[in-house]
């Protein structure tokens, strides 16, 4: 029994080719379940990273998925806005440090403008409570300033002092452009695989600037000049959401009750937590269906294993023989096969985790650029280990079939000569 692995392995070393097919076969889908794993995991962990610090959402009346969606991701409109006045008293009521108050509905070329104030840059925090850095610029000093998120930046070429032209709504392609007051990039943040990094951002002001000549979606006359705007109250009348920091996370209920029940204004308050697990619930499908894909390429690499092995049994017959006359008992040849499909799903679920590494290393810089994903190249995951292990535990009990077949064979079977 001892000498049962070194047994095995020689075996299959005798069968190098078609043993080296089956444990590439398992690699590719071991790299494939695990990639998917990971994804899904580090999604969630960029969700959790785009709120990180924020105690409450504040915007009008909504689901709370929709307002986490269109003030956190910008995805979607915001079916009303907040009046300044309420967003003045929230700001000023006990136990709320800090607020960021959040102007959405313009574009440039695709990507979402942020109005917003100098709180954005003092209180978001990212991936683990980072504050945002600068790569190059700071934030606002002049009316007409932008920051940059990095993949604006990088995707359309911008450096400092570049114009820009804002455009009307959230299209991609929009003809209803701001061009009466370009924009310079004043700043480019770093990168931080958050909703910040596709998004341009500008002062609140001057969100009320770019809008003086505007109603309804409609310009209705010319654009103030700047020496016109430097003589007029400049402060918002609404804006479209707001962040929210407590002194004490343990009064979050509390004060989100108060802005629920107000009635001066119908206003809802969310825990980005809460609103994540209910994101992460409407799209528990989707997970289960990449998952469930990754599986089943698992399964199929196993089963491909198991149809090569099958297929050699007949050839290994006077092997079988052979081992049996010298001694081999049925359960060291059943042993043996057992062996042999063990180190067969060892050795490509240990390719198919390096693979997984490969692949994660070279694509990592590639999809933070394009989709703000990190992807941190190391060991598996606690999660990453109990999937290696259940294909494990599925390559042997996969191999007990060949095995069983070969156990029930006779050595008059093994011995005599078909014709």
């Amino acid at each position: 029994m001892n000498a049962l692995p070194g047994l095995a392995w020689r075996s299959l070393a005798n069968r190098r080719y078609s043993a080296g097919l089956s444990v590439l076969t398992i690699a590719i889908s071991v790299m494939l379940l695990l990639g998917v794993e990971r994804l899904r995991h580090e999604a969630r962990a960029g969700f959790l990273r785009s709120v990180s610090g924020v105690d409450l959402i504040v915007g009008a009346r909504a689901h709370p998925v929709q307002l986490l969606l269109y003030s956190v991701f910008h995805l979607g409109e915001a079916t009303q806005n907040v009046s300044w006045a309420s967003y003045r008293a929230i700001a000023a009521a006990p136990g709320v440090a800090w607020t960021i108050p959040l102007a959405l509905g313009d574009s440039h070329r695709g990507y979402r403008v942020v109005g917003t104030s100098d709180d954005y840059f003092e209180h978001l925090r990212v991936a683990g409570g980072q504050p945002l850095r600068f790569a190059a610029g700071t934030r606002f000093a002049e009316l007409h300033d932008a920051v940059l998120g990095a993949e604006v930046a990088a995707n359309l070429g911008y450096e400092l002092g570049d114009p820009l032209v804002l455009a009307h709504g959230a299209a991609a392609v929009n003809l209803h452009a701001h061009d009466e007051q370009p924009f310079r990039v004043a700043g480019i943040l770093a990168r931080t695989g958050t909703p910040v990094d596709r998004a341009v951002h500008v002062s609140l002001g001057a969100i009320e600037a770019i809008h003086r000549n505007w109603r309804f979606g409609t310009r209705i006359g010319p654009a103030p000049t700047r020496a016109e705007l430097a003589r007029v109250d400049l402060t918002p009348r609404a804006i479209t959401a707001f962040h929210v920091g407590l002194k004490d996370r343990a009064a979050s209920f509390a004060v989100q009750g108060r802005i629920n029940a107000q009635r001066e204004e119908p206003l809802s308050a969310i825990m980005p937590a809460v609103a994540l697990q209910q994101l992460w619930g409407l799209l528990a499908n989707v997970e289960r269906a990449l998952l469930a894909t990754a599986a089943c390429t698992v399964l199929a690499g196993l089963l491909g294993m198991l149809t090569a092995v099958l297929a050699t049994l007949n050839e290994r017959r006077r092997e079988m023989a052979i081992l049996r006359s010298v001694g081999a008992s049925a359960r060291t040849i059943f042993a043996l096969l057992l062996a042999e499909a063990a180190l067969l799903t060892a050795a490509g679920v240990a390719c198919g985790v390096v693979l997984c590494q490969l692949l994660l290393a070279l694509a990592a810089p590639w999809l933070g650029s394009r989709y703000g994903l990190i992807l941190p190249v190391g060991l598996p995951t606690p999660g990453e280990w109990r999937l290696v292990a259940l294909v494990l535990g599925a390559g042997i009990a996969v191999g007990v079939l060949p095995a069983l077949l070969a156990y029930r064979r006779s050595l008059a079977e093994g011995m005599s000569v078909r014709t």
